[in-house]
């Protein structure tokens, strides 16, 4: 597992209104973000990327990822996840709840519209 460089930043569960912030008019526009998350071996047999989209609406690109199938050691995702902020919102509860472990590239800004 490569981790988080210099222009990375961890994402700790209180922070997460710091990568979707919410406002009542813009819950429903749609709006994308893109994330880097690590997936601990226990969970390389888990459908968490399926369940982005099954579960919680989104569209995701995944446009990296290291997940042997045989591998010893975490693996992770560099994804865009797009959708409305609630829709995104709701999926980093999800990994919030799965305890994973979530980076976000300070460099680039959400943007919204597609």
């Amino acid at each position: 597992m490569a981790t988080g460089s210099p222009s990375e930043e961890s994402l700790p569960a209180t922070q997460l209104d710091d990568v979707v912030p919410l406002s009542n008019k813009d819950d429903i526009r749609p709006t994308q973000t893109r994330l880097r998350i690590r997936i601990p071996k226990n969970y390389h047999d888990e459908p968490v990327i399926s369940r982005l989209i099954s579960h919680h609406g989104l569209t995701v690109n995944i446009n990296a990822a290291l997940l042997g199938a045989n591998a010893r050691d975490d693996g992770w995702f560099d994804l865009e996840l797009r959708g409305t902020r609630e829709q995104i919102r709701s999926a980093l509860l999800y990994f919030n709840d799965l305890d994973l472990e979530i980076w976000r590239d300070g460099t680039e800004a959400q943007s919204d519209g597609w």
